[in-house]
């Protein structure tokens, strides 16, 4: 058998590519198409699909976006009251930056690239409202500190046997799961579970975002995928790249991800941060055999989170349905507690040795990783600069930690926080701090003006 294409592939470089093999494979034709994407406030990446050529021959002059990429609600739809643009101004455009750091091959996309993009007003200064912008700016915070966050992404879906366009008609409802009960930690799957489990390792392997572990969870059709530790603006990028390949995979093979944090009631979808602070090539987090308590900037970051995090719930739990998730013995945190490998928390301390790190269980499967992680990282920098005190660990069932303060019940609740916080100002800024509460101030007007099924079937016959 001619082994051309064999050969062929071995010398075609995959995964993330330098700028001088992008070159190279745009030249034979390899990669003909660049999707040049921006991740939104949701997290999806929005862009443009261009012809590969035509890119390089641009790359000098850059490329341009509309504002509103970073102005809409869920749906796309204009929302009117952001500083950034609107109607008043034109909805102008923002200079799209390519990150050429970030080129990589979509196996599951022929001869097409994927590179993120960051965005910038016409003074060439960077959006700081843009999520990708928000987490390079603690980063950065961190960094005058000496600390360098290792991050590794656990995310979570529900997949059902049905197109998109089936589901649509349908409201969503009485969809089928692609496992019929509770498959948690099984090697026994559905064939067609099976099947995709390879197709998407593949494609992601391919695109340099390989996954640690993959495994079904409790709910029928309940997936989790687990990524390696490494760089966290990569991390996130990863995610991006693993969502959308969900996404077009399942559509492949007739199925629908849902990354709803509360697609059904009693099912929650988590996106938990794994995250550790690095310096001088060296966990700051591991304990020293000669410790007998926690390392100080263990003890600083998760008196940090446990005291920032409540005032910056929009940024991880960013829709009404994320507060459906945090139920009490849902596996999702109902109070901000912390404590050692126990998952009822909030804050788990997790790993051994070099390995240490903090598991943050807050984040629903419908956050934002840039913002999430954003969020998490500016608690950990409150609590290095402001040592606030720790509250004692808990041993047993957090659900039962009465003096612990509660997650919000609502994004109403959270927002109202958020908005008026001196912490998260002192992080973000007011600029960003306005921009999203004014996001979810606009989703919390959608849901209060929309009639529910449950409305319908509480009161219909009985009001």
């Amino acid at each position: 058998m001619n082994d051309t294409r064999t050969e062929h592939s071995r010398s075609t470089p995959a995964g993330l590519l330098s700028l001088h093999d992008f070159h190279t494979a745009v030249e034979r034709a390899d990669i003909t198409t660049v999707m040049l994407a921006v991740p939104d406030m949701m997290g999806r990446l929005k862009g443009k699909r261009l012809n590969a050529e035509t890119f390089i021959e641009r790359l000098q002059s850059g490329a341009e976006a509309c504002a509103y990429i970073l102005a809409t609600d869920v749906d796309m739809s204009p929302v009117p009251g952001y500083d950034l643009t609107g109607w008043e101004t034109g909805y102008g455009d923002l200079s799209v930056i390519p990150d050429l750091h970030s080129i990589r091959r979509l196996p599951y996309l022929p001869q097409t690239a994927l590179i993120h993009a960051d965005v910038a007003h016409a003074s060439g200064e960077l959006v700081e409202v843009a999520p990708r912008r928000m987490l390079q700016t603690q980063l950065e915070r961190l960094s005058r500190l000496g600390l360098d966050p290792r991050v590794g992404l656990e995310s979570e879906f529900v997949l059902f046997q049905a197109v998109p366009q089936q589901a649509s008609p349908a409201r969503y409802r009485r969809l089928r799961p692609v496992s019929p009960h509770n498959l948690d930690y099984a090697l026994d799957h559905p064939p067609a579970l099976s099947d995709f489990f390879q197709h998407l390792e593949d494609a992601l392997h391919g695109a340099d975002t390989p996954v640690e572990s993959v495994k079904t969870e409790g709910a029928p059709g309940q997936v989790e995928v687990t990524f390696p530790y490494g760089e966290a603006l990569r991390a996130c990028d990863s995610y991006t790249v693993y969502r959308h390949a969900v996404r077009s995979i399942a559509a492949r093979r007739g199925m629908t991800p849902t990354f709803m944090a509360a697609p059904k009631t009693g099912v929650g979808n988590g996106l938990h941060l794994h995250l550790s602070l690095w310096s001088g090539g060296s966990n700051a987090f591991a304990a020293r055999p000669e410790e007998a308590q926690l390392p100080e900037p263990l003890y600083q970051a998760v008196a940090g989170l446990i005291s920032a995090l409540p005032h910056m719930a929009p940024l991880y739990a960013p829709t009404p349905n994320s507060y459906k998730r945090y139920v009490p013995h849902s596996f999702a945190p109902t109070r901000y507690t912390w404590g050692y490998d126990n998952r009822s928390c909030a804050i788990r301390i997790t790993g051994h040795g070099e390995g240490r790190h903090v598991e943050v269980r807050l984040p629903g499967a419908d956050a934002n990783p840039y913002l999430a992680l954003a969020a998490a990282l500016a608690a950990i920098h409150h609590g290095l600069a402001t040592e606030p005190e720790l509250p004692p660990h808990t041993t047993g069932d957090a659900y039962q930690e009465d003096s612990a303060l509660p997650v919000p019940r609502n994004l109403a609740d959270a927002v109202a926080d958020f908005d008026r916080s001196k912490t998260a100002l002192a992080a973000f800024g007011a600029p960003v701090v306005r921009h999203y509460a004014h996001a979810a101030q606009h989703e919390i007007d959608e849901h209060r003006e929309r009639v529910t099924d449950i409305e319908l079937n509480r009161g219909f016959l009985r009001a």
